[in-house]
């Protein structure tokens, strides 16, 4: 295979010259602009006067914000799955299928060609800041291995298809790209997570795999997979893909398992690098270290706005875009896409830490919150404290699902449930009580709310159960979850499915809640 780096270096050097020089906020008026224009005779424009919409002001004025279901019983549910001329010019070709993590209901989330364009950018732009992290990069002398869901897309109009986003990103991949791909089509449209894994790993190893991208949860089911595969080779991931550069991971927070992937590429070359995809756009990529925040792609047909979270759904949502937002507040992300969406709300709440260039962190879910009893957690505090409860007592996080548990239903007292599964299973009753006590104390540090409803006797310490090894992975495949890119919800608002979790870890550590 011929190395296409050099060419890649070109471009890489064309596109970061434009970085450098470019002014975020202009970026972004000349994206709205360009947006509105192009669907100026849709239904949605004609309906919200895009012909005179100019500025970002005009626009916030003449466009609400909306959910999903609100796109959805408005203007996409009536002529599914044909889709012309309502939200966005011409008939949309795919519909990316995407399942709530706290409602379970299916989303068809439209992808244009435009959007199927951006997407594409974007990738490239991972490899662009990438070789600005490793000058000496090879990336492109072999393959790139995406870990996703099943390719296969049904076809539901003439047309119109429909599937995993992962799929439609091989539907769409170049011609001149394809030989650089892995896994082939035949082994991409296996739909049985387990079967395809058991396949993909003997498969991949006869392939000179130099990037591999995934969700941080199944990535980890896959190299484990490896490591059991070939135990002499041990656990490091050099050992399997001697010219690895590069792990892309995206779509759960990093912060659980990062110690693990750690573990898998000390002492070698490999970088991680963290992406901001979502069905609805391809938002944000890590352009320097972890923990530094990842730089929004602000010129690619995406408008981004910040709205507090506390107002949304209200008659008037306090809305911000890149020139007024402000750094360090958590704002829920509101976006208008070339595939369509106005002024929607994407149901992820991030915190700018920089503003030119402009970086975000993901700060949480607006819908992943435990607030049952006024305490107010947010997905990322639960995130930041079960992590830093597992480190106090030296283990090593999997997977955690949280949720509210209620005197009126039978409950001594109101507490949380916690269910969390170690890399060491489930652990001695003493172990557990010890991760509980620090679990309590990470959760009263972070989250004055909590910290009153406790020393006010309103909310006991969390109930624990520490699950076995693979409880999760039972559990997603039992709902029929397991694979790709459904993710495991770590904040269960859904008190039957939350019951589902516990009774997946009955034969774990348990630590009943107390004072």
């Amino acid at each position: 295979m011929i190395d296409a780096t050099p060419f890649l270096r070109a471009y890489a050097r064309r596109r970061e010259a434009a970085l450098a020089g470019q002014d975020p906020i202009a970026a972004q008026r000349a994206t709205l602009r360009a947006l509105v224009r192009q669907a100026a005779a849709t239904r949605f424009g004609r309906e919200h006067g895009f012909p005179a919409i100019a500025t970002p002001a005009a626009f916030q004025a003449q466009v609400p914000v909306r959910t999903y279901e609100d796109f959805w019983a408005r203007y996409w549910q009536e002529p599914f799955p044909v889709l012309e001329d309502e939200t966005w010019p011409g008939r949309m070709p795919f519909f990316a299928l995407s399942s709530g993590t706290t409602t379970g209901r299916t989303k068809y989330i439209p992808v244009s060609r435009a959007m199927v364009a951006a997407n594409r950018r974007a990738a490239l732009d991972i490899l662009v800041h990438h070789l600005a992290n490793r000058p000496g990069s090879r990336v492109l002398g072999g393959k790139s291995f995406m870990l996703g869901g099943s390719t296969a897309l049904d076809r539901l109009a003439p047309g119109v298809r429909g599937g995993d986003l992962s799929g439609i990103a091989a539907a769409t991949v170049p011609f001149y790209a394809r030989s650089r791909t892995f896994p082939p089509a035949s082994l991409a449209l296996e739909e049985n997570w387990e079967r395809k894994i058991a396949r993909l790993a003997p498969a991949s190893l006869a392939e000179d795999i130099r990037a591999i991208s995934g969700t941080p949860t199944w990535l980890m089911a896959f190299f484990e997979t490896l490591a059991r595969m070939h135990p002499a080779r041990g656990e490091r991931l050099d050992a399997f893909y001697p010219k690895l550069e590069l792990v892309v991971h995206g779509g759960v927070a990093f912060g659980p398992y990062a110690a693990r992937v750690d573990r898998l590429i000390a002492g070698s070359a490999i970088r991680t690098q963290e992406v901001y995809p979502a069905s609805e756009g391809f938002f944000a990529i890590q352009d320097r270290g972890r923990g530094d925040g990842l730089r929004l792609i602000v010129d690619n047909g995406i408008f981004y706005e910040f709205v507090v979270p506390e107002t949304l759904g209200t008659r008037a949502p306090r809305r911000a875009w890149l020139e007024d937002a402000e750094i360090g507040v958590d704002y829920a992300l509101v976006v208008s896409t070339n595939a369509g969406l106005w002024a929607y709300e994407v149901g992820d709440l991030v915190r700018l830490v920089s503003k030119d260039p402009p970086r975000v962190v993901f700060a949480g879910r607006t819908a992943f919150t435990l607030s049952a009893f006024g305490e107010h957690l947010t997905g990322a505090e639960i995130d930041r404290a079960v992590d830093a409860a597992a480190r106090e007592i030296g283990a090593e996080l999997v997977e955690i699902g949280a949720g509210a548990r209620h005197r009126a239903e039978g409950a001594a007292q109101d507490h949380h449930l916690f269910v969390v599964e170690l890399a060491e299973g489930a652990p001695s009753p003493a172990r557990a009580r010890a991760l509980r006590a620090a679990l309590d104390r990470a959760l009263v540090r972070a989250n004055a709310d909590y910290a009153a409803h406790r020393d006010a006797g309103q909310l006991a310490a969390p109930e624990l159960v520490c699950a076995p090894r693979g409880t999760f992975a039972s559990w997603m495949r039992a709902r029929g979850k397991l694979g790709g890119q459904n993710k495991p919800p770590r904040v269960i608002t859904d008190a039957a499915l939350l019951a589902t979790l516990e009774r997946a870890a009955a034969q774990g550590t348990r630590v009943p809640a107390g004072r």
